[in-house]
């Protein structure tokens, strides 16, 4: 595109979700998660594609990508829950510190090898590579979460993940205060100090676990007063804008203080705010999709020298390697399920937001120190922390859906509503009902609702067709006069079919009629034409059978005795 023309921002947001939608669909068709199809879409129109989106644009949008992370964040907290700490709490905590320290020994190891080739110097080496291992810790919430959400997944591999990124942030950050320090001081001569790097970034995370408990005490309070979903949602999206807004201006980190937020409202206030979480995934899709697109479009693959591209390709695989054997080491040695110890270390490669913003703190602080002629330190963490982001988003969800089909806990996160949608009236409709001629009288009816459990019966006539049903209710007019058994036939008693149904039909819509009717049963026939009955749909009957699907898909997968 020419570059005196710029269609400005509500193009970019407008061909962003589009596009990014587009992207998600296609992707899917070819068994990607949706997130992949996003950032494709994003290096196309990007600065490696098009060009249809410019750097200032997408600086200019900053905000919005604040906002994005603390939707994120929010969504994040609502899926950890107390009670999964304090079963895994042990467990959780050896695979953090597992599969974060793994990532940053090996990445830094590999990386301070190729700084010290590229500069002879083994002090900026050093100081690069403690950098590069902090930034590598981090794993992104954002494209996994969307991954374990798109296919339903439900399970102790998926609780496990969802904590565990969920506290990466923490972890990485604290990584890379200490790198960011020791780097600091090893190529400045200002005289800072690795404790003062330290404290800001213990203060950094008190502040943002603070800020996020008030504000969720704020809002559960108007939760109480305010009862309509709509308000509720908008008086959720203002406070949480709030609190990106302290978070920033107070430099502290705004996935932490938002997941605060949401971990503290879904605990505390779960019933209040359950219907809000579920709103809130709705609103926030575009918001996904446009981020995602977002980050695709930043990342610039051209120009790079040739050991840039080395240093990317040691990090991705250094980082891979360390946080498998790191999260596989903290799961053996706390004992922990089969399906942990084996796949939780492929869930972790996401690499997102956070890494790209500590790579742009990083390099404002380290800009100065020249690398080789004409880049420095600063411009090589950028530039390949945003490489090994394009690498990792890409190859980061599909590693995610493989462990967890392995697992075999994805589509275990289902509802009574999705098992509904699912299915037709022929999955929960009863087949070996007993038909009542019309001339049957009603003392051999009645010995029927004896024999069986039935709550109705078809009437037919000599054709075959159904003409009628007999109901519980229906015999109650002639209870008390049981002289008059033996002469009433069925066609005196039955009530006329307010309506008939197919087997094909859908179970949504056929238990939609049924209740905009008011009946608990409703025959089912064969054909339209010849109206013979095949069987009856029973609502109570069809409410036993979805519940028992629902509690057989959600049982965790068989998983082998420990080696």
């Amino acid at each position: 595109m020419p570059h005196d023309i710029h269609l400005g921002v509500l193009f970019i947001l407008g061909v962003g979700v589009f596009g990014g939608i587009l992207g998600a669909w296609l992707s899917q068709r070819i068994r990607f998660p949706q997130v992949v199809g996003y950032i494709v879409i994003g290096l196309l129109i990007g600065e490696s594609g098009f060009q249809l989106v410019r750097t200032s644009d997408i600086e200019a949008l900053r905000p919005f990508n604040m906002f994005a992370l603390g939707i994120i964040g929010f969504l994040v907290g609502g899926e950890l829950h107390i009670d999964a700490f304090k079963k895994y709490a042990r467990q959780f905590t050896a695979i953090l510190i597992g599969e974060g320290v793994g990532a940053f020994l090996i990445v830094g190891a590999a990386s301070y090898a190729v700084l010290y080739v590229v500069s002879r110097n083994p002090v900026l080496a050093l100081a690069g590579s403690v950098v590069f291992g902090a930034i590598a810790s981090a794993t992104d919430p954002a494209s996994t979460m969307d991954v374990l959400w798109e296919y339903r997944s439900r399970g102790v591999l998926t609780t496990s993940l969802t904590a565990i990124v969920a506290l990466d942030d923490a972890l990485a950050m604290a990584l890379y205060g200490i790198g960011t320090s020791v780097a600091y001081v090893l190529v400045s001569d200002t005289g800072g100090t690795i404790a003062g790097g330290l404290l800001k970034i213990v203060i950094e995370l008190g502040g943002s676990l603070l800020i996020g408990a008030v504000f969720a005490g704020v809002l559960m309070l108007l939760l109480r007063w305010l009862y309509q979903p709509e308000k509720c949602l908008a008086m959720s999206i203002g406070l949480i804008l709030l609190l990106i807004s302290f978070t920033l201006a107070l430099d502290m980190d705004v996935i932490l203080a938002a997941m605060i937020l949401g971990f503290i409202l879904a605990n505390f206030a779960p019933r209040r705010s359950r219907q809000l979480f579920e709103m809130m995934r709705g609103f926030s899709v575009p918001i996904y999709v446009l981020f995602f697109v977002l980050v695709g479009a930043r990342l610039s693959l051209a120009n790079m020298p040739v050991w840039l591209i080395v240093l990317v390709a040691l990090y991705v695989i250094g980082r891979s390697a360390g946080k498998m054997a790191g999260a596989w080491y903290g799961a053996k040695i706390t004992k922990s399920e089969d399906v942990v110890r084996k796949y939780l270390g492929m869930g972790l490669f996401a690499q997102g937001g956070v890494a790209v913003g500590l790579s742009i703190m990083a390099s404002q602080h380290l800009n100065g120190i020249a690398l080789t002629e004409g880049f420095t330190l600063g411009d090589a963490i950028i530039f390949a922390v945003t490489a090994t982001t394009l690498v990792v988003q890409l190859a980061g969800p599909p590693m995610v859906k493989l462990a967890i089909k392995l697992a075999g806990e994805n589509g275990r996160n289902i509802t009574e509503e999705d098992i509904i949608e699912q299915w037709q009236v022929k999955h929960v409709m009863m087949t070996d009902v007993v038909k009542i001629s019309e001339d049957m009288t009603v003392e051999q009816i009645v010995r029927l609702f004896v024999a069986h459990d039935y709550l109705a019966y078809p009437v037919v006539n000599n054709e075959g067709s159904i003409v009628g049903m007999v109901s519980l209710n229906a015999l109650k007019a002639v209870m008390d006069d049981q002289a008059a058994w033996q002469w009433l036939l069925a066609s005196d008693v039955m009530e006329q079919p307010m309506d008939c149904i197919s087997e094909e039909l859908r179970l949504q819509e056929a238990l939609g009629r049924m209740q905009q009717l008011n009946i608990h049963h409703i025959p089912v026939v064969g054909d339209k034409k010849t109206m013979q009955p095949i069987g009856i749909l029973d609502l109570t009957h069809a409410r036993k059978k979805i519940g028992d699907e629902l509690i057989l898909r959600q049982q965790p997968a068989p998983q082998k005795a420990f080696a």
